[in-house]
């Protein structure tokens, strides 16, 4: 008769405990490498293109519709489309992680990517616009789930909170560079350029190792070890890691035969799934959507163009505030929220319910963006300030749940965390 699961989860704590007595290795940490720095580059890549897609209906608006006679109806739903693209991607995340392996889900978001920016950049109707963007979303849909996973499963404990938290600035960085790029460009030269990310990434992929963990919970150990020595370097002695992945595989592979998605409403993974979902939501629902895809309509409600070019802007306090208001929220979303729930998912999350965990924590964040982007003009409309009002209430309650809810996770091997959250 097998164990109790609280006795398992013990178990395997204590395993990990006592190897860690017993290997010697001085802190369990392995260098930062090239082909370390080169896979998370290359990943991070997806992350670039996700941005790209979001900043590109901004400065390609006026163009298109120009270009291609499109009516402003038509144009919103190009714009829109991305979204459901996204909770196709989402929908399919986990479960294609899993099949395929981090590195082949990023191929299959690569592909989708290109493909979208392809169609977009040669399209002479609105439906070859639309199919294009619909592809962009399943192609951002699924790196908003892989590109963490990947990053927190190769990266050394000691540097994963400060790898992964790149990710937000990548993705802050491209929504940036693609409005500027599209402000001296045409939306058609600027759907190829952004090709360009798609083109690294695809050239990364053929060199980049899998996720040594992915690897081992596969039965592929050889090639785990393999793939986790190159990513620590040849010199680095990796048995204390090495250790640990083996004796958290063992143990949870006892308990566990396959990933199934009703597994995750058992007790011992309510908590991994209310941080999670907890995190997602208030990530969207703070109004990351409608600062993201309406700024200009925020900008133009407070009279900032018009403030600035009769230079009184400090006879009117509202420009003044309501900029200063949008640059303190960017950095913030970029240095906290905006990246850290993705990370807490890769972290807490055990291997054998990654895939529908992910999947479901995926749909509910692009099922947020999609009704946050819905109903932040209704509301704008209703009260310009209102509306900053309500979602800064959602941000404070975000505080106390992070306080409340969330632990900590620095300094800890992902085994650690795991087999501790899921006690």
């Amino acid at each position: 008769m097998g164990e109790e699961p609280l006795l398992q989860k013990l178990r395997v704590q204590e395993d990990i405990e006592s190897a860690k007595q017993d290997l010697v290795n001085d802190d369990g940490d392995g260098p930062v490498t090239i082909i370390l720095l080169f896979t998370t580059f290359t990943a991070l890549w997806g992350t670039f293109s996700y941005g790209t897609a979001a900043g590109f209906t901004s400065p390609a608006q006026s163009g298109m519709m120009a270009g291609l006679n499109l009516s402003l109806a038509e144009f919103s739903f190009f714009g829109s489309i991305l979204t459901i693209g996204g909770l196709v991607g989402a929908a399919m995340s986990g479960k294609l992680a899993d099949l395929l392996g981090r590195r082949g889900a990023l191929w299959v978001s690569n592909s989708f990517c290109m493909a979208g920016w392809l169609m977009i950049a040669y399209s002479q109707a609105a439906w070859s616009l639309d199919i294009g963007r619909l592809f962009l979303g399943v192609a951002a849909g699924l790196s908003c789930y892989v590109v963490p996973v990947y990053i927190v499963e190769i990266s050394p404990k000691q540097i994963r909170g400060a790898f992964t938290a790149v990710n937000a600035l990548v993705m802050s960085s491209s929504v940036s560079v693609t409005f500027l790029v599209g402000s001296v460009t045409s939306w058609k030269t600027l759907a190829l350029i952004s090709t360009v990310p798609c083109v690294l990434e695809f050239v990364g992929l053929f060199f980049i190792p899998e996720s040594p963990r992915w690897l081992y919970r596969n039965g592929r150990v050889k090639e785990s070890v393999a793939a986790l020595q190159r990513l620590r370097g040849n010199n680095t002695d990796i048995t204390k890691e090495a250790a640990e992945i083996k004796i958290y595989m063992e143990n949870l592979q006892e308990e566990f035969k396959e990933d199934c998605f009703f597994e995750l409403f058992k007790p011992r993974y309510s908590r991994v799934i209310s941080v999670g979902i907890g995190l997602l939501v208030l990530q969207q629902v703070g109004g990351l959507s409608g600062y993201t895809f309406y700024m200009s309509s925020i900008f133009h409600k407070s009279e900032i163009k018009t403030n600035l070019q009769s230079y009184a802007l400090m006879n009117n306090y509202t420009p003044i505030s309501t900029f200063v208001g949008v640059l303190v929220f960017f950095v913030s979303i970029t240095v906290g929220i905006g990246g850290i729930p993705w990370v807490m998912v890769s972290e807490m999350t055990p291997i054998n319910v990654k895939g529908s965990a992910g999947t479901l924590c995926n749909l509910t964040s692009w099922s947020c963006n999609w009704f946050v982007s819905y109903t932040f003009n209704f509301l704008f409309q209703w009260s310009t300030s209102g509306v900053f009002f309500i979602y800064s209430i959602i941000s404070g309650l975000g505080i106390l749940f992070v306080l409340k809810m969330v632990p900590e996770t620095r300094g800890r091997s992902l085994e650690e965390i795991q087999a501790d959250i899921t006690r």
